[in-house]
């Protein structure tokens, strides 16, 4: 390439690199919102007034910015875009043109076969300079116009769309959210009190309770009351059933009603609302499930049939059935799981609290964390001692981690896949000479590239099945416990000897976490530091809403009976959400087995039994009616088309084991077993007949 042609590339990457680095430097961000509000910060304020939905919508999204400093950079990356869209677009004319000046017998040897009606665009006439011209300015501009204006659309609705998300996951922790601040009340703690400690809580319960901040606020910052405070903090939510619960709020707190009774109304509505959208959802996912069976599992199992029929008795239909099964298929079950993630998201409210850390790290290092914490604050020259177990903290992750390697598996399943990838990817290296022998030969490493899938899909799936049902168990006591902490409560003991009182009880993996907390405690730990610790080892979304509930209502009043029995009223309403979520779900699962078990068998049979008994290649079948010629299959076809079916079975069999543990327990990563099934099940079944 020329130099003089390089130089509009050289301007594009000038261009992008600063918005690029500006995602991940805070320097960078600062020098080209500083530019953008020296050129455009104006022209901003002038326009301000005419967009109020835009002032809205970056509040309702919390984004951290004012209207003048996000309108100035969109209006900066904009213009970039544009600029940027330009220089692309005269490349991409410019080469467009060039490919279709070739001769298109030419294109047409170059083409493989299914994209060989592609060689009726080529031939195009060289154009004289003047049109040229033309033509590449021409598309540039108008390339460069669609690409700055769809940056400047693209940048002022994207707050609106975080703004909805948040309002979804608003709405699905309110019952949750609504308990919480019931809880509280009833343990006499002042309601402003009640708003902060909400405010804290955004990791346990999410959004709703990130909507308090914006009260905490007002009070902070501001200095306003309370009621006012609400009142902001409804106004700038993007939920309506948000705004609508701070609007009676207010009403009652202004009115001097009585709040305990105003919360458990709001909370029982709202635990029906949610009840009756789980049953909408679950209607819905129902739909989607019978769709699935009919456009990704019987559909490709048609198409496939139609055309092995046709390269029978027509021609080859190789290529065709290629794009069916390695991009097609994969694709669609690809796309049906993002939009079913969509879907499944609302049936739990936790999609989008980041409070259960034991899903994503270990106990020993949520422990480890959280016991270092007291001990971290020192004088500028600390004992010895203190310095040993600084130090001895610092390897404790990594000693447990190493250690106890099974534990550590368990505790974050994804890790299996740093052990087991590696381990397929060699014995696949290995096959490789064997399969480059002559030209690849996907045949020769098709079983170990299977084997290897099944290895790291089966380890998965153990280690993520043991880790399940540990936290499914802890969360199943939980209602239990709570129960049982009341009654002892009510009975006149203190939450501490109630605590000592009730772990020796039947609650399965939770009594082993109260014995830990209680040792916590008599080596001298407060009980907040022990609750603290239960949290990180387990890290649950139900042991971190108790925890933070029973430490916060503690600094209230002793008495923590009417807490408690709230609590655990709304953790066994969540417990049978969830029971009737998973029974509804099973029905689905079953149908995607039974639609996966159809498209193995029909698949099976034809290179089973059809591909060898079809007439050789040139054979003649001839009737007394007239038949003529039928084109067979070579050996070597028959081969082809036999290791295709079975890498469809395989590909199938992956997509529709992960869509049924995603519609039987809403998470794609408990369809790792199901996966797994099925992909032995087409390795043995193959194995057997081919």
């Amino acid at each position: 390439m020329r130099l003089v042609t390089a130089v509009p590339l050289v301007l594009v990457a000038l261009l992008v690199i600063p918005v690029a680095a500006a995602r991940y430097s805070a320097r960078v961000d600062r020098v080209l919102s500083r530019i953008a509000i020296r050129v455009f910060g104006d022209h901003v304020d002038a326009f301000r007034d005419e967009h109020p939905e835009r002032t809205a919508a970056l509040r309702a999204a919390h984004a951290p910015t004012t209207i003048r400093e996000y309108g100035a950079t969109t209006l900066l990356y904009a213009v970039l875009a544009a600029v940027v869209g330009s220089v692309v677009g005269l490349y991409a004319i410019w080469g467009l043109l060039a490919l279709l000046s070739i001769d298109p017998a030419t294109m047409r040897a170059a083409l493989p076969s299914a994209l060989a009606f592609l060689a009726v665009l080529g031939g195009v006439p060289t154009l004289s300079l003047g049109e040229l011209a033309v033509l590449l300015l021409g598309s540039s501009l108008t390339l460069g116009a669609v690409a700055g204006g769809g940056t400047y659309w693209l940048r002022w609705w994207y707050p609106g769309y975080v703004a909805d998300a948040r309002a979804r996951r608003i709405e699905a922790g309110l019952p949750s959210t609504v308990a919480f601040i019931y809880a509280l009340s009833k343990s006499g703690m002042a309601f402003p009190a009640v708003v902060r400690v909400v405010a804290d809580q955004e990791d346990t319960y999410g959004e709703a309770a990130a909507e308090f901040s914006v009260a905490v606020r007002s009070m902070d910052i501001v200095g306003t009351d309370v009621i006012t405070a609400l009142q902001t903090m409804g106004r700038r939510s993007p939920s309506p059933q948000f705004r609508e619960f701070t609007e009676n709020l207010v009403s009652v707190l202004q009115s001097g009603q009585g709040l305990s009774g105003f919360l458990e109304r709001q909370y029982q509505d709202y635990r029906e609302e949610a009840q009756s959208q789980q049953d909408g959802i679950l209607d819905l996912l129902a739909t989607l499930a019978e769709a699935y069976v009919t456009v990704l599992v019987a559909g490709p199992l048609f198409l496939i049939t139609i055309l092995v029929v046709i390269g029978i008795a027509a021609g080859d239909t190789f290529g065709q059935l290629q794009v069916l099964v390695y991009v097609l298929l994969p694709v669609a079950n690809l796309g049906f799981v993002v939009y079913l993630s969509m879907v499944t998201e609302k049936l739990d409210p936790s999609s989008g609290v980041d409070g259960a850390r034991a899903a994503v790290e270990p106990p020993s290092t949520a422990a480890t964390r959280t016991g270092g914490a007291a001990g971290e604050e020192s004088g500028p020259r600390p004992h010895p001692n203190v310095e040993r177990v600084r130090y001895s903290r610092r390897l404790q992750g990594l000693r447990d981690r190493f250690g106890r390697p099974v534990r550590t598996l368990v505790g974050r399943p994804t890790l299996t896949l740093a052990i087991t990838v590696p381990i397929a990817a060699v014995a696949i290296t290995r096959r490789l000479p064997a399969a480059l022998e002559g030209g690849f030969d996907a045949a020769a490493v098709d079983d170990t590239i299977a084997l290897g899938t099944f290895g790291v899909v089966a380890v998965f799936a153990v280690a993520y099945e043991l880790h399940r049902r540990r936290i499914a168990a802890i969360e199943a006591a939980v209602p239990d416990l709570l129960d049982r902490l009341a009654s002892v409560n009510e009975a006149g003991l203190s939450i501490v000897a109630a605590i000592d009182r009730v772990r020796g009880s039947d609650l399965g993996p939770l009594g082993d976490e109260l014995d830990r907390v209680w040792a916590d405690v008599e080596w001298g730990a407060d009980l907040r530091t022990a609750l603290g610790r239960l949290e990180g080892r387990v890290g649950t979304r139900s042991i971190a809403r108790v925890v933070t509930l029973l430490t916060e209502s503690m600094n209230a009043s002793g008495d923590l009976a009417t807490t408690l029995r709230i609590a655990a009223r709304q953790a066994a309403a969540d417990r049978r959400l969830e029971r009737e979520r998973k029974q509804a779900m099973v029905e689905y699962m079953v149908v995607v087995y039974v639609s996966f078990l159809v498209f193995l068998f029909i698949i099976a049979v034809l290179a089973g039994y059809l591909l060898p008994n079809l007439p050789t290649e040139s054979a003649e079948l001839a009737s007394d009616s007239g038949v003529g010629a039928l084109g067979g299959f070579s050996d070597g076809d028959a081969d082809a088309y036999a290791t295709l079916f079975y890498h469809a079975t395989l590909v199938q069999g992956l997509c529709s084991g992960l869509i049924a543990g995603q519609l039987s327990t809403g998470d794609v990563g408990a369809g790792a077993k199901h996966a797994a099934a099925m992909i032995g099940l087409s390795v043995l079944l193959f194995a057997l007949l081919v």
